[in-house]
């Protein structure tokens, strides 16, 4: 799976690692649920370290297509909230 986070460039993780960043996604959505800001910025910074721990990067100049785009660390609670339709970080 290619990750992409915005702002920073593309990981390739294998598809082991999709149960773990699908509980740290049911986490995130549930604080942005509960307006948790504290949660919110704690998970989502867990989320990106997750996919630059456990992936590997591709070079600057790969545009390969992305099956998962997550927000800039600097994102806040109301930009995610505009990126998502309820359906989470990660799709499935």
């Amino acid at each position: 799976m290619i990750v992409r986070i915005m702002g920073e460039g593309q990981w390739k993780l294998a598809d082991s690692h999709f149960v773990e960043l699908n509980r740290l996604d049911d986490e995130l959505l549930a604080e942005m649920e509960s307006g948790d800001g504290e949660g919110f910025r704690r998970t989502l910074s867990a989320v990106l370290e997750a996919v630059r721990r456990l992936g590997t990067p591709l070079p600057d100049d790969a545009l390969e297509p992305s099956e998962l785009i997550l927000p800039a660390e600097d994102a806040s609670l109301e930009e995610v909230r505009a990126m998502l339709s309820n359906d989470g970080l990660i799709p499935g």
